[in-house]
């Protein structure tokens, strides 16, 4: 996704019912809302938070917050 139009990661929210995986060498940007579990395999990089009920998976990652 690219972000444009003076969008910010801070004000875009993922809600996800299910689990969400970011894939290896994937960049996200936004904050994921995971009703289960969130993954981010290696080297995946994050602008923005990632909150879960039950896991959090990190696997060299690289986040920054908002």
């Amino acid at each position: 996704m690219l972000l444009s139009g003076g969008a910010q990661p801070k004000n875009i929210f993922w809600q996800v019912a299910g689990e969400v995986t970011i894939h290896a060498d994937a960049h996200f940007e936004g904050i994921i809302l995971g009703q289960t579990g969130i993954t981010l395999q290696t080297q995946a990089s994050m602008d923005g938070r990632a909150f879960a009920q039950s896991l959090i998976a990190l696997d060299n990652n690289a986040i920054t917050a908002p």
